[in-house]
């Protein structure tokens, strides 16, 4: 029987990143005469990455945004969070040891972010993460992004993996849908950034820690399918 492929989330499922995020966002929209936007927005800005962040926080603002302003807006963004990374972003608790357990248990592990997949790889090797992850594909990896069903199952066949053995973990809509879209099972956490309870999002299963992340759970969502 194949291994199964756990494939996660980065931006509030991996690692918590919302201090860099707010950071970055806030150095390129106040340079525009934009207000700053605080924690209490960032689950309403997150997860259709950096260009969407921006696109929301104008709208958020009410102000007039263009093709051209919101390119060098995000050029903004980019290079302030690309040079500032990882800054005070770190990885949920509990997250290596599980890492570690599904890994000695062989299950492939892979990365699916709607985040640029360069920011996504450079920021998970200055945690010192990148090597235990078979695939990592961003919103740019591919023509289609989260929640197109196809940046999953080519994330899972870039793992080595087949798409009857993977789980996809998420905190958001994007993630659940993904994995809905691909008949592959979910599993939320509800520490990252969705702007509704995960409960409402109706994932396969629901952890409230990583401790609870095991290859029996894993397996157990493909032998009651």
């Amino acid at each position: 029987m194949s291994s199964a492929t756990v494939v996660f989330d980065l931006d509030g499922t991996l690692v918590d990143t919302a201090p860099d995020l707010v950071a970055s966002l806030n150095h390129a929209v106040t340079q525009v005469g934009l207000a700053p936007v605080g924690y209490a927005d960032l689950t309403h800005l997150v997860g259709h990455g950096a260009r969407a962040m921006i696109e929301r926080t104008f709208a958020l603002r009410q102000k007039p945004l263009n093709e051209a302003l919101l390119e060098r807006q995000l050029k903004e963004f980019v290079d302030f969070y690309h040079g500032s990374m990882p800054g005070d972003s770190l990885p949920y608790p509990g997250l290596v040891d599980a890492l570690d357990r599904l890994s000695d248990a062989g299950f492939k592990l892979a990365v699916c972010t709607n985040k640029p997949e360069g920011l996504a790889t450079r920021l998970l090797e200055r945690l010192g993460l990148v090597d235990r992850f078979a695939a990592i594909s961003g919103g740019d990896t591919f023509e289609v992004r989260k929640p197109n069903a196809d940046h999953l199952l080519r994330t899972v066949a870039n793992a080595g993996g087949l798409a009857e053995r993977s789980v996809m973990i998420g905190d958001s809509l994007n993630d659940i849908l993904v994995a809905r879209n691909a008949a592959v099972p979910s599993i939320a956490v509800p520490f990252g950034y969705s702007d509704v309870p995960v409960e409402k999002l109706e994932p396969t299963v629901i952890i409230r820690h990583f401790d609870e992340l095991t290859p029996a759970l894993v397996t157990g969502l493909f032998d009651a399918r």
